[in-house]
């Protein structure tokens, strides 16, 4: 039998995907010129771990 969590995680995944396209739509749609764009690239990926790390800040107190 397979691990019954993995569509959870799926969906977790999906998720985080989403804020990754989001955040390189939105920082893409900010930049200005070429080193701009590729910290807009850099950006997008790092940006939603920031998000989940501050929301479990708030979440914990």
């Amino acid at each position: 039998m397979g691990d019954r969590n993995t569509g959870a995680a799926a969906g977790g995944g999906a998720i985080y995907g989403l804020g990754i396209f989001g955040a390189w739509v939105y920082f893409w749609q900010q930049a200005d010129g070429f080193w701009e764009f590729v910290w807009a690239v850099v950006q997008g990926i790092v940006w939603p771990a920031f998000m989940v790390y501050e929301a479990f800040a708030a979440l914990g107190g």
